[in-house]
């Protein structure tokens, strides 16, 4: 009852703002136009953008994949393919219940690999390594099937250890016909995740594979509205590039690899130690983003990267900040950092070999950055150089625009929405469009959410100048963009 009336208010809120505005000052809006206008084309073009994305979800999830996964488990049965599977987990602060939910659920899906199982577990401390070799001798099931092996690293960071686990996984010979599951620690796996992912290996072509994702959040705030949010709509895009058989991203909370590309010796060394020399910057050294630097690797060998929409994994998600922006602000700078690092050289592969729809939706993540904060910006000068009555009229198309994307995200998922999802997916849009620009100019900033692992606190002086650089080269771009705006719209 109290969802249904915040979405009568919600509208009301939209009535309001349209009808404060006086009808005599509609007309006023004639001189602006050009403004309307371009608002009009690059809506008209994100909007068929997002219409072919939603077209090739649907295409995929009620019509392909279900062919594909027919096909891909009749391969596995008539073959009767023999497919050992490995895990590779990486586990770092995690609270104790976490660490024993999520393990137990890893030991619970090796225990269901019908071929057998190897789990490797990088840990830091010796507290983890006690917790996870009692929650395993105590697993109320046949666990002599599993080899659990556990990895006592120094703290160097998330590609370390998995480099380190992974050269341990190569020792025990992967075949081509082997899955490797990479795991983070604080993610949940599906009972049946070898199951559900070793058919779809009996294609060659295929690298890897990743699945939908669910987040684990207990208290119900703005935090756990933008995460569900998020992960719909990871949804409908996963579901748009599986059609491809090109995922953007192979999620670090937990995807698939062939075993035996996973220990491939340039696989490893592009985890541990990957990087790109910037004209200005030098080498970039990556800290984060080891989701992208096995995406990467697979995408410029021409291996083909599968999404499983119907199998879930769940992980434990904490606030990492005190607020709801903050914290936005915290996790988005990790994330588009991580993709705007590694898209530049992606777009440098030929269409050819990754395939046209996916080259122009790599590309479509750097010129989205732009044309979505063109709509504020041209507002922003209408309202100060020409009239105020544009800006309860664009509020007010934001929210019913927005409302609209969020039921159709949300069909597509087969749920409902709190009333906070169109506000918080317009931020998500505006201030990720601004962060994007601003990682951009920055790719050399990196940092961790739970690590302490950044930049030194004594910077030198190169690395201030190339701060000073940033600085100047991001706000001359949003200079020439908004004189761009400016003189098209003619305000």
């Amino acid at each position: 009852m109290l969802r249904a009336l915040s979405h009568v208010a919600y509208f009301a809120v939209i009535i309001l703002l349209v009808t404060s505005i006086p009808a005599e000052t509609l007309g006023s809006l004639e001189n602006a136009r050009n403004t309307i206008f371009i608002l009009g084309f690059l809506g008209a073009w994100r909007y068929s953008w997002a219409a072919i994305n939603f077209t090739r979800a649907i295409i995929f999830r009620w019509i392909v994949y279900p062919v594909r996964k027919a096909r891909a488990f009749k391969r596995f049965r008539d073959n009767d393919v023999k497919s050992h599977a490995f895990f590779m987990v990486t586990s770092y602060m995690m609270e104790v219940k976490v660490t024993i939910t999520v393990y137990k659920s890893i030991f619970n899906a090796a225990a269901n690999a019908k071929d057998g199982a190897t789990i490797v577990a990088s840990v830091v401390h010796g507290a983890d390594e006690r917790l996870i070799r009692q929650v395993f001798e105590t697993m109320p099931r046949d666990m002599s099937g599993i080899r659990l092996v556990i990895d006592r690293i120094e703290s160097k960071g998330k590609r370390d250890a998995i480099a380190k686990a992974l050269r341990i996984l190569a020792k025990f010979s992967p075949t081509h016909r082997d899955i490797c599951v990479f795991v983070d620690g604080d993610t949940v796996v599906p009972h049946d995740i070898v199951a559900q992912s070793a058919p779809f290996f009996t294609n060659p072509k295929v690298g890897a594979l990743t699945t939908d994702e669910g987040a684990l959040i207990e208290k119900k705030n703005l935090y756990k509205d933008w995460f569900n949010l998020r992960f719909n709509q990871r949804q409908v895009m996963m579901c748009s590039m599986g059609l491809a058989n090109h995922v953007l991203t192979l999620t670090g909370r937990m995807s698939v690899f062939r075993a035996d590309l996973a220990t491939h010796p340039e696989f490893i060394e592009g985890v541990d130690h990957d990087y790109i020399d910037h004209w200005r910057l030098g080498r970039v050294v990556f800290l984060t983003g080891d989701d992208k630097s096995t995406w990467y690797w697979l995408l410029k060998n021409g291996y083909e990267m599968a999404y499983l929409p119907d199998v879930r994994s769940w992980s434990f998600e904490s606030q990492p900040r005190d607020t709801f922006i903050e914290s936005a602000q915290t996790l988005m700078v990790r994330w588009f950092g991580n993709m705007m690092r590694t898209n530049g050289r992606a777009l440098k592969l030929r269409p050819s070999l990754i395939g046209w729809f996916t080259w122009w939706s790599i590309m479509d993540q750097r010129v989205s950055a732009w044309t979505t904060l063109v709509g504020p910006i041209s507002v922003a000068m209408a309202a100060i150089l020409h009239t105020m009555t544009v800006v309860p009229l664009y509020i007010a198309w934001v929210l019913a625009t927005r409302y609209i994307f969020c039921i159709i995200i949300n069909l597509f998922r087969g749920t409902w929405f709190p009333v906070t999802h169109p506000p918080i997916l317009y931020f998500g849009q505006v201030v990720g469009a601004a962060i994007k620009t601003y990682v951009l100019f920055r790719l050399n900033k990196q940092r961790w959410t739970r690590q302490t692992a950044a930049e030194a606190k004594a910077v030198p002086l190169s690395e201030r100048q190339k701060a000073q650089e940033s600085f100047i080269h991001h706000v001359l771009a949003i200079v020439w963009l908004t004189l761009g705006v400016f003189f098209l719209s003619q305000v």
